[in-house]
């Protein structure tokens, strides 16, 4: 197993896993948008002995109250059915917040499963007065500070890029 930065040959293997793992083409053409148009922060991969996809987790920016802080949306993040339950996920999220961390990123905001979210250091952003557009999802949203300062004097709505309205 390899867990590394995606490159433009993986395009068509992260496609193909997030065809597979989630219901629909929404996280497959989300990602797509978001590459074609330069919106990909981070990409992370996963790749088993034979080079095949099988891990995949993407960051894109997020602004806050309008305001570029250096902050991004941790979404998606796939393991291939067979690789589940093997901590997979951990590792490929522990080494994009790591590479985020080391580029002077600020923090990481997701809306996912706070069970999950919650082993990785994400927290309720409702703490900080922090929410997103999509209503009854306070308990999801959540976030990973990554610089000591990320939070001081932020509040307000959470904006992802217009590509993941269509998604939700």
């Amino acid at each position: 197993m390899l867990i590394r930065v995606e490159i433009p040959i993986d395009a068509p293997g992260i496609d193909a896993l997030l065809r597979r793992s989630f219901n629909g083409n929404g996280e497959a053409d989300l990602i797509k948008d978001l590459r074609e148009d330069g919106l990909l922060t981070l990409g992370v991969v996963a790749t088993d002995d034979e080079g095949q996809v099988v891990g995949y987790v993407a960051f894109s920016p997020v602004a806050v109250e309008g305001e570029e802080l250096q902050w991004v949306g941790l979404a998606p993040l796939a393991v291939d059915e067979a690789y589940r339950g093997q901590g997979l996920a951990k590792q490929l999220v522990y080494e994009g917040l790591d590479s985020l961390n080391e580029f002077g990123y600020a923090a990481v905001v997701t809306l996912g499963e706070p069970a999950l979210y919650g082993r990785f250091g994400f927290v309720p952003a409702a703490r900080f007065g922090l929410r997103c557009i999509w209503p009854d999802t306070e308990a999801q949203f959540q976030i990973h500070p990554l610089a000591d300062d990320a939070l001081n004097g932020v509040s307000g709505l959470v904006e992802y890029h217009e590509h993941f309205n269509r998604k939700f």
